[in-house]
């Protein structure tokens, strides 16, 4: 069974952020069902030999050099992208190094990168090790040839065991897996094979992410959702269950609606979203949240420089969209309630009306009939969802919260 942690103290949080997140937008191609903000450089490019990566990573630094800091050091950075691992060490220590000199860096502080399969070797990964990165979430996605190539992945199986390989060789004891379900022809029994593929292979953190069509995307223009070759919405419901009972039973905590982790080995990162905490964002289509503000950058190279450009100009001052109290509400709750741990109605009281508050209470009172929701009581100060059918449904209870909220 999966336990649920404590909830935090409620506490007033300090508005200038101690975690930072870094995109790195570079992919050898685009996944079928990716809308990031990425650019393709094929197969064959990686920072050392790619003028567009270099150029990039210069004009990164050049943004987080004129980034008005706050008096605490970082406590965590995350490389997402993209494809991280397409970085060179020199270009990893060049970006780390901006950080730490602009923010500094906390004793213990948590650096996660992404990579996938086929992207990097072993002395890179020793590398990026030796740089201080101690967490690496690796983009699986899938264990089946077939599924690979339906999704557009440029890896291979036998790439997934080299990678697994050489995480092992360079002693990267905290790495997580990720893996996607509900994929086009993608069976119950093929996903419990996954499932039982990726706990043998010892991951402390497995996130587990149900397929989502997009517009945009090569997927969005070729399925519905629901419609074959996809998955049913009922079989995508008992892939969502499976995960559950297979990683619980396996000794993983399900932590958040999408995430599993071994004890101790939840990711420090993540968490600051979903508790709505501030944070730094820096690189293209990167957002970041700082003393009340949300500033999203552009999504494509060419406006991203023109930002940096007059971010430089502008000395670090840059206008973004201010957080009101009711989207600070509607933010923690949309965030929080993705957590096992819930949020805290004290904590909720602190940035609510109390007629919010009831109009919160009232709306989810169906829904705890339902044995999705549970309310506070007097010995659990927490609103949570409850495991798994209230994380199955969240998005329908979401959706009421912000009718209720926001009309």
């Amino acid at each position: 069974m999966s336990t649920v942690q404590p909830l935090l103290t409620p506490k007033i949080v300090s508005h200038w952020p101690t975690s930072a997140y870094i995109h790195i937008p570079f992919c050898r191609r685009r996944c079928f069902y990716c809308d990031f903000p990425i650019s393709v450089i094929g197969d064959h490019k990686r920072g050392e030999t790619s003028l567009a990566i270099g150029q990039y990573v210069d004009r990164l630094c050049q943004e987080i050099e004129v980034t008005l800091s706050g008096p605490d050091p970082l406590k965590t950075v995350f490389l997402g992208g993209g494809t991280p691992s397409l970085l060179s060490a020199q270009q990893l220590e060049q970006t780390l190094w901006a950080l730490e000199q602009q923010f500094g860096f906390a004793h213990g502080i948590e650096i996660s990168i992404e990579m996938d399969p086929g992207t990097f070797s072993l002395p890179l990964m020793q590398q990026f090790k030796a740089l201080g990165v101690n967490r690496v979430s690796l983009g699986v996605q899938a264990f089946s040839e077939a599924l690979l190539q339906a999704c557009g992945r440029s890896h291979r199986v036998t790439d997934i065991d080299d990678a697994i390989a050489i995480l092992h060789q360079a002693s990267i004891t905290n790495f997580g897996l990720d893996l996607i379900s509900g994929l086009p022809n993608q069976t119950l029994a093929q996903w419990q094979a996954s499932l039982e593929t990726a706990i043998a292979l010892k991951p402390t953190h497995l996130s587990t992410y149900d397929l989502v069509i997009e517009p945009t995307t090569v997927f969005g223009k070729k399925y519905q959702p629901g419609m074959q070759p996809l998955p049913s919405d009922e079989t995508a419901a008992q892939m969502y269950r499976l995960a559950t009972s297979t990683l619980t039973a396996a000794g993983y905590d399900h932590y958040e609606i999408s995430n599993y982790a071994r004890s101790g080995h939840t990711c420090r990162h993540n968490q600051v979203y979903w508790r709505n905490g501030p944070y730094y964002g820096f690189g293209m289509g990167a957002t970041s949240y700082v003393q009340g503000q949300r500033i999203s950058r552009p999504r494509t190279r060419k406006d991203y420089r023109s930002w940096v450009q007059r971010l430089v100009i502008a000395q670090g001052q840059m206008d973004g969209q201010v957080s009101t109290a009711q989207d600070i509400l509607l933010e923690t709750l949309m965030m929080g309630l993705r957590l096992a741990e819930g949020v805290s109605l004290t904590t909720l009281q602190t940035i609510a009306d109390p007629a919010s508050v009831e109009t919160l209470l009232h709306c989810l009172g169906p829904y705890q009939q339902q044995g999705w929701v549970q309310l506070p009581e007097p010995e659990d100060d927490a609103i949570r969802l409850t495991d798994p059918e209230g994380f199955l449904f969240s998005n329908t209870i979401l959706t009421a919260i912000w009718q209720a909220l926001d009309p």
